[in-house]
């Protein structure tokens, strides 16, 4: 994918915010058994849902925050832990897929074309915000992913700029993941009183996405204000990191609406997905 060599035509892949668990979450006994049974599923039928099969994945994890937009272009990713107290089978998972440097070298372009300052770190494995639902939803790690970081600033409207400067790339057959949770307030799982909490953020996010391109972003870039109360005792302050990713998704959508796709109410609060065609 070099800038003198025509992109082959390919079918658009839309850009999704899914929600990646909890650590090592899908592959370990969970209290109550079922807790994540659903949303294991709605991962593993990402691919049919497809138009196509993905020829890349840019994924962009709430676990990675850089001073300025930053890809990791490894060959061979190694796997990154990030997750403490869980089982030790856990710490021994496997994700082969390829890594994925010449659609960093896409990235690049788009980016610098954007005007926004971008680095590379060939170094760097994937946390657990990429190898996590990306082992639910394609076993098989035959598809090369690109791990795309968020902005350290945690700017809501930066975020929605970066993914602006990404659309092009699913008209490239690169289909462009957010991995986060839509609900991120670690005291309020499993406390009943964060129930109608989340489920008034949610249906704001629901309500969100689906606005016309320039409403939807226009909200989510005040998210923190624009949600009510919910929205910061969803996310709270410097907490946001876990939402962002869907801010990059947003953008990379265009003129494309959003929908909410899946939800489901796990340790008390509704987490959901979104999609972008």
């Amino acid at each position: 994918m070099s800038s003198t060599t025509p992109h082959p035509a390919a079918a658009r892949q839309p850009a999704l915010f899914i929600p990646h668990g909890a650590g090592p979450c899908f592959f370990m006994d969970w209290n109550p058994k079922d807790a994540w049974d659903r949303t294991a599923a709605f991962l593993r039928g990402i691919p049919a849902s497809l138009p196509a099969a993905p020829k890349a994945i840019l994924l962009i994890s709430g676990h990675w925050l850089a001073p300025r937009a930053t890809l990791g272009a490894t060959e061979r990713p190694g796997l990154i832990y990030d997750y403490g107290g869980f089982p030790p089978h856990t710490y021994e998972l496997a994700y082969p897929a390829p890594g994925a440097p010449a659609v960093a070298a896409r990235v690049r372009q788009l980016l610098t074309a954007a005007g926004l300052p971008v680095a590379q770190d060939d170094a760097r494995g994937w946390d657990h915000g990429v190898f996590i639902p990306l082992k639910v939803a394609f076993p098989d790690a035959d598809v090369p992913v690109l791990q795309l970081s968020l902005l350290q600033s945690l700017d809501a409207a930066a975020h929605v700029e970066l993914g602006r400067a990404l659309a092009p790339l699913r008209d490239e057959g690169v289909l462009i993941v957010g991995s986060g949770m839509s609900y991120h307030n670690m005291r309020g799982y499993g406390d009943a009183r964060s129930t109608p909490v989340a489920a008034a953020f949610d249906r704001w996010l629901g309500e969100t996405v689906a606005l016309p391109p320039d409403e939807r972003n226009a909200r989510l870039a005040a998210w923190d204000t624009a949600a009510g109360p919910a929205g910061r005792l969803s996310h709270p302050p410097r907490a946001e990191e876990h939402l962002l990713p869907l801010h990059v998704v947003a953008g990379a959508a265009g003129e494309g609406r959003g929908a909410k796709v899946f939800t489901d109410r796990v340790m008390a609060v509704d987490i959901s997905a979104f999609r972008f065609d």
